[in-house]
């Protein structure tokens, strides 16, 4: 089982997209700069907003993709404005 998940930075209010098959672990790691991207590195904390549970890695890695286009922030920032 994989995860899709997105994350908001508390820093710099920005979002972050990726996907794990262990996702309380890799929220651990994103918060503590442990093994975090380069694109999380300095942005801490964050604050779980999403997570999709997937049946294997190509769904997560998909929706992951659909997220990160044009399309996909979009939604998300229409789903999520309520919270600004």
């Amino acid at each position: 089982m994989y995860f899709t998940y997105l994350l908001l930075s508390k820093k710099d209010n920005k979002y972050y997209t990726g996907i794990t098959n262990n996702i309380e672990e890799r929220l651990k790691k994103h918060n503590h700069g442990y093994k975090a991207t380069m694109s999380t590195l300095k942005r801490g904390p964050f604050e779980l907003v999403f997570v999709q549970i997937c049946k294997d890695r190509v769904e997560a890695r998909i929706l992951e993709k659909y997220l990160k286009s044009g399309a996909g922030r979009e939604l998300r920032d229409k789903l999520f404005e309520k919270n600004f």
